[in-house]
C-alpha cells in the first residue's frame, strides 16, 4: 500500500557512502532539513572527508554543524567516527568486514547507538539490517503490529525474520515508513490523508 501510494523513494539522501554516514550521525535528535544545512557547510568548507574532519579545528567543525543542533556534541561524535574509519583502513577495508562484526565495531564508537549504526549499515554499506526508529514504532504500534515499548534489538530481529535478508527491500520499506509518518501518521495523525485507513485499527475518521 505504501509503495503504491508514494512510489519508490531512492533513499538515503547523499552523494557518497561517507556522506550517508555523516548524515546518519548528524540526524540524531534533529530534522533532516537541518542536517542538509550542516552537510552543505562541510562541503562549502571542503571538509567532507574523514581526514579533513580530523584535521580541522574542532571549534570550526562545531560551527559548521550548528544547524544540526547539539553541534558541540555532534562534532566530537563525528570526529570519533572518522578516527575509527581511518584507523580501520577506510571505507574499502571496512566494506570487507562481516555484517555482525561490523555492527559491533560501529556500536563500540562513542556516540553511535543502534539506530545510527543500522542506518550506516543499511544505507552506506548495503547490509540487510532493518532500522528501527521512532517513525517505525509509531506507525506499527498504531497498526497494532508491535508494542512500541519493546526493546530495539527485539523489534529489529522481528522485522528481519519476517522480511528476510534483503537490503534493497529494507531500504525501500524504511524510507516509505519515514515519508508516511511525516505526511500522515504524524504525532497527531492525519487519518483523512492516510492510505492505510482500511487496515488501521487506530484510525479516526
Amino acid at each position: 500500500m505504501l509503495h503504491a501510494h508514494y512510489g519508490p523513494q531512492h533513499w538515503w539522501p547523499g552523494n557518497s557512502p561517507f556522506e550517508m554516514m555523516v548524515g546518519a550521525i548528524l540526524t540524531q535528535n534533529t530534522a533532516w532539513t537541518n542536517v542538509e544545512y550542516a552537510i552543505k557547510n562541510l562541503k562549502t568548507n571542503h571538509c567532507l572527508t574523514p581526514q579533513k574532519i580530523l584535521n580541522v579545528d574542532i571549534a570550526d567543525l562545531a560551527m559548521w554543524l550548528k544547524p544540526s543542533g547539539y553541534f558541540n556534541v555532534k562534532a566530537k561524535r563525528l570526529r570519533n567516527f572518522c578516527q575509527w574509519l581511518v584507523n580501520a583502513g577506510g571505507f574499502d577495508a571496512v566494506s570487507q568486514v562481516e555484517t555482525n562484526t561490523l555492527r559491533k565495531q560501529l556500536l563500540s564508537i562513542n556516540g553511535v547507538g543502534p539506530e545510527t549504526a543500522d542506518d550506516i549499515l543499511l544505507y552506506a554499506f548495503d547490509r540487510p539490517v532493518f532500522v528501527i526508529d521512532a517513525y517505525t514504532r509509531r506507525l506499527f504500534s498504531r497498526l497494532q503490529l508491535l508494542d512500541a515499548n519493546e526493546g530495539y534489538e527485539h523489534l529489529r530481529h522481528q522485522f528481519e525474520k519476517n522480511l528476510g535478508a534483503n537490503a534493497p527491500l529494507f531500504n525501500e520499506y524504511h524510507a516509505l515508513i519515514v515519508i508516511h509518518s511525516k505526511q500522515s501518521c504524524t504525532k497527531k495523525p492525519c487519518c483523512s490523508n492516510c492510505c492505510l485507513t482500511s487496515v488501521c485499527p487506530s484510525r479516526s475518521l
